[in-house]
């Protein structure tokens, strides 16, 4: 026969058989059971990491939230900077270094960050003319940055274990489609009427595919940012001998040699930032670190961003003359240099604005969801099979709902008493929110929990607008104050039909 005849027969043969080879059962339970023994062990901890990141996503609009009087800038002139520079420099004249913060959409303030002649660290706002004007007070915004980035402990620990759980996050995504053959192809597919638990687990498995990349992405650059540290130092090991200090040299640029002599003049911002722009044209400086500003071996490291770009931005070394000493090269360099100036925007959504972060915060929410709901499916498939954990039941769901209310306690008490430490009281809600597990239904503890956080919100919101009220340079502060009132009401709405109470 010739192949005309033979090619519809052999299509007949494989219609309706599957394109892809059926994936062995044995190798399905194994990727099952490793997901679940993942998600299980690293649980409260992915939880944490994953909703303190979706808020982590907006820590420089709370930062203006906060301090809303402003003032406001949109630009500002060399000679400006170099006038707020030198302000905040003579408080400490033997200042080791200073960081310096120019004006950019997300953030438009100029300060100054530096020691004073005790040790003591303070951030300095200046006005348009250079003129400090206010110190920043902002301890809500950062103490919710250091809950996501280091937990709170020293920052090589805390660093290391945000790493750990990215890890471990980044494993789980990956088990969990390998242990859902259909996975791809239900992806729209949901069992509603049935079972709440089969309900249930549709919802985890569809939010986990359609978000799927974004998991992907921010997992695996939170384990990257979070074990820096250790890759450093294998890093060493491999290529220096074990020598840290030449690895670390790699992004760092040109080096410049100390010398302890006095200056005849401290560190020119001004002339800094005039080269720059020379060269530079199309470049937007936004921070200078300067080291050594009094000194003769003087010298900065000036970020230059160039919008459109998803990077990092370029740091140049410059000189207390205003020489060009050369490029650390995270955007001139080799590609894995470049790879590495995508890590941090991609991993809090600090690129193309504000359409990019809201798409931030509802994915990194949607992720918190799969987290949160996947240990209660494994809690409602014991219970099914007669072996239930009720205890466990209402643990979890406190403690699921105990952040809302902990992060909005904090909040409100960091507007009402902005000298409290917040990370005291957060950790003191989360662990009266979790108390609650001690009586009641997870249905219960749910909804008083959710009504808590809503009219915590609410309290948030309007102490903030009425402190500030007729101060409020900052449009962000009025925005973040509608978003409070509109999440606590949406929050609370929740709680009005029993189907939602979990």
């Amino acid at each position: 026969m010739d192949g005309s005849t033979t090619a519809p027969a052999k299509a007949a043969k494989t219609a309706g058989k599957p394109i892809w080879p059926k994936v062995p059962a044995e190798f399905v339970r194994a990727m099952l059971a490793g997901h679940s023994a993942l998600g299980l062990a690293f649980a409260a901890l992915i939880y944490l990491v994953c909703f303190s990141g979706s808020i982590a996503v907006f820590t420089q609009e709370y930062g203006r939230w906060e301090q809303p009087a402003g003032p406001v800038l949109h630009a500002v002139t060399p000679q400006a900077a170099d006038a707020a520079y030198r302000e905040v420099l003579a408080k400490n004249p033997k200042a080791h270094d200073l960081f310096i913060r120019l004006p950019e959409p997300a953030y438009p303030r100029l300060s100054v960050h530096g020691d004073d002649a005790k040790g003591g660290e303070h951030t300095y706002f200046a006005d348009a003319s250079g003129k400090v004007v206010a110190e920043q007070q902002t301890p809500w915004m950062t103490f919710q940055a250091e809950l996501h980035t280091v937990l709170h402990l020293p920052r090589a620990w805390g660093g290391f274990i945000v790493g750990l759980t990215g890890v471990a996050l980044l494993s789980s995504l990956v088990s969990g489609v390998l242990s859902h053959p259909r996975v791809f192809k239900d992806a729209f597919a949901f069992r509603w009427g049935g079972s709440k638990r089969l309900q249930e687990a549709d919802l985890h498995n569809r939010i986990s595919v359609w978000g799927l990349p974004f998991h992907l992405v921010v997992s695996l650059t939170g384990a990257f940012l979070g074990l820096t540290l250790i890759i450093v130092g294998v890093l060493a090991l491999a290529t220096f001998k074990g020598d840290t200090s030449k690895a670390y040299a790699l992004f760092t640029g040109p080096q410049v040699k100390d010398d302890p002599r006095p200056a005849a003049q401290p560190f020119n911002v001004e002339k800094a930032l005039t080269s720059l722009k020379t060269r530079y044209p199309e470049g937007r400086a936004n921070y200078l670190y300067i080291e050594h500003p009094t000194e003769m071996g003087q010298h900065a490291g000036v970020n230059v961003v160039h919008d459109g770009r998803l990077s990092r931005g370029e740091t140049v070394v410059v000189d207390g003359a205003g020489k060009i000493l050369g490029e650390v090269g995270y955007e001139s360099g080799s590609v894995g240099m470049r790879v590495l100036s995508t890590m941090t925007p991609l991993h809090f959504g600090w690129f193309g604005g504000w359409p990019v972060k809201v798409a931030y915060l509802l994915l990194g929410l949607g992720l918190t969801a799969v987290t949160s709901s996947g240990v209660a499916i494994w809690l409602a498939r014991r219970r099914d099979k007669g072996r239930p954990a009720p205890r466990w039941e209402r643990v979890w769901i406190a403690f699921v709902w105990s952040q809302p209310v902990a992060y909005a306690f904090s909040a409100l008490v960091a507007v009402l008493s902005p000298a409290t430490p917040p990370v005291a009281v957060w950790g003191l809600a989360t662990l009266a929110a979790c108390a609650s597990a001690i009586v009641g239904t997870p249905a219960g503890i749910s909804i008083a929990l959710r009504r808590i956080a809503a009219g915590l919100l609410a309290l948030v919101a309007l102490a903030h607008a009425g402190f500030h009220f007729g101060t409020m340079a900052d449009p962000v502060g009025w925005i973040i104050d509608a978003a409070l009132l509109v999440t606590a009401a949406l929050l609370a709405a929740t709680t009005l039909k029993p189907k939602l109470a979990v």
